[in-house]
């Protein structure tokens, strides 16, 4: 199984980090317009592009505010099936490092680079938008 691994520090708390990545809000607010998520483990997250051409639907599988929260994605692209998300938050001096894990791709074929490289363009949004730049959703749904 092959991974894909991000780390980025930002300037601020874990628990603004945390928010970023686990309301609707957030998420909004620097990934993709068209996100949904619930707030508890067992819940699901929706993330639809090109107007839901294309849709993620992954299971909450752990939600620790504000250190980490794990997500597994159910479908519906075949490439993204069974792959887990994780990301983790740790306090360092002037703010949190984020480290986020995307596992279990069956290969390196097909979108495996793509997305690789769009996490990296996302984790900055992230740190921008957690940092009050304010760079809007990469994708707008």
């Amino acid at each position: 199984m092959s991974v894909m691994l991000h780390q980025v520090h930002i300037n601020a708390t874990p628990e603004k980090v945390y928010e970023a990545i686990s309301t609707t809000a957030g998420l909004r607010s620097w990934w993709t317009a068209d996100s949904v998520t619930e707030s508890h483990v067992g819940g699901m997250a929706e993330f639809g592009f090109g107007k839901r051409k294309t849709l993620f639907r992954m299971r909450i599988e752990e939600l620790t505010p504000p250190q980490c929260l794990v997500w597994l994605c159910l479908g519906d692209v075949d490439e993204w099936k069974g792959t887990r998300l994780t990301w983790e938050m740790t306090s360092e001096e002037g703010g949190t490092c984020l480290r986020f894990v995307h596992a279990n791709w069956r290969s390196t074929d097909g979108w495996f680079a793509t997305c690789n490289s769009t996490w990296g363009e996302l984790m900055h949004r992230l740190k921008a938008y957690v940092e009050g730049k304010a760079p809007g959703p990469h994708f707008q749904g």
